[in-house]
């Protein structure tokens, strides 16, 4: 198991229950002997002197270990941050569901301290890269770890486009959009839609169609190193595309969207005792009851 020394933090700022987590959080590792270093962001909440911050490109660089506190948001902004650095990240749950960042601060004491001794699990969570295309010109591009959405932007019509995966044509669809999600984003936006639920282990994208034309369009899984190109055939409206619900890129007629597998991954590392099945239960309200022994 890995030693962790310098533990950075990451919070969202203008959250009054982040801060005064961080700041609980900041006094426990200090208690344990570790260096803690924050993000500028962060800096803003923790109003202490001498505490070491730098950017949050640096944040990976300087650090072995990386807590989040806020909810799932806030580790999607983390992992586009620092997946590169390869480096492992913990999350302290302060938003809804906390599918990624699942300890509660009532559980600092224990399970963040069972981390540092080494108790842990960790996932490797694959994410996606978006390119986006004009008369064969790069235009824009961006990195997810949920789910890269097609939809109509400001218009409340339907969007027209075709899908390729592999390079084989599926269909032309009119819809309000298609959302392109990973394992991990599968819990999120995609089972709004009415996709299925996968597991984290597996190397496999769903395509989940946002309430199409054809009602026997369905979600589609497919293998996690596909290529999805998406071709925009709508001229009257500009749709658009967006990953992790940031900022979306405009698109018109003509342009294609290429989405494949990111070649970095997030390190996502869980307390003792994380067990997917019961986060789903837990968060999802799914019954409790045990039946009998499981065997």
């Amino acid at each position: 198991m890995e030693q962790f020394r310098n533990i950075g933090l990451m919070g969202r700022p203008g959250n009054a229950t982040v801060a005064d987590t961080l700041e609980y959080l900041l006094q426990f590792l200090e208690r344990r002997g570790v260096k803690v270093i924050v993000d500028e962001d962060t800096a803003v909440i923790l109003p202490r002197p001498g505490l070491q911050v730098c950017t949050r490109g640096m944040l990976g660089e300087a650090c072995d270990l990386v807590i989040v506190v806020g909810g799932d948001g806030s580790m999607l902004h983390a992992a586009r941050s620092l997946a590169r650095f390869n480096k492992p990240v913990l999350g302290i749950n302060r938003g809804r569901l906390g599918f990624l960042t699942d300890i509660s601060p009532g559980e600092i004491d224990s399970k963040v301290a069972a981390v540092l001794d080494g108790d842990y699990v960790i996932e490797q969570r694959f994410m996606l890269n978006m390119e986006v295309k004009s008369a064969g010109n790069p235009v824009g591009e961006g990195i997810a770890l949920n789910d890269i959405v097609l939809y109509a932007g400001k218009s409340v019509h339907m969007i027209e486009f075709e899908l390729y995966i592999e390079g084989k044509f599926v269909y032309r669809q009119r819809s309000d959009g298609l959302i392109i999600a990973t394992p991990t984003g599968s819990t999120a936006y995609a089972l709004s839609g009415g996709g299925p639920i996968m597991h984290p282990r597996l190397d496999a994208m769903v395509l989940v169609p946002m309430h199409p034309h054809a009602l026997s369009s369905r979600p589609i899984v497919v293998d996690g190193n596909s290529e999805i190109k998406l071709l925009m055939c709508t001229e009257d409206i500009n749709p658009m595309v967006s990953c992790d619900a940031q900022a979306g890129i405009s698109l018109h007629a003509g342009d294609w969207v290429y989405v494949n597998k990111h070649p970095y991954k997030l390190r996502l590392l869980h307390p003792p005792g994380h067990d997917f099945y019961a986060a789903c239960r837990t968060k999802l309200g799914w019954s409790s009851q045990l039946t009998n022994s499981g065997e």
